[in-house]
């Protein structure tokens, strides 16, 4: 795949290169778009996924202006 680079003007510069889009046009088909549970065959690995996918709101750990001293 051959990624798209643009130019565009950036605040206090000239100009950036930016990277365009990188996605593959259309729209997925067939009887197994979506289905991301059939994809996955265990119990850990559906856990995994849907815990990765939602680490940022039951994560313990934050990071630079998201860090709490005091838990809400």
């Amino acid at each position: 795949m051959e990624y798209v680079i643009e130019e565009k003007a950036a605040p206090g510069r000239d100009k950036v290169e930016v990277l365009g889009a990188t996605f593959e046009p259309g729209k997925p088909e067939g009887e197994d778009a979506g289905r991301w549970r059939q994809k996955l065959e265990s119990r850990e690995e559906k856990l995994k996924y849907l815990e990765n996918g939602e680490r940022y709101w039951y994560g313990k750990e934050w990071f630079g202006s998201e860090k709490r001293k005091n838990p809400a």
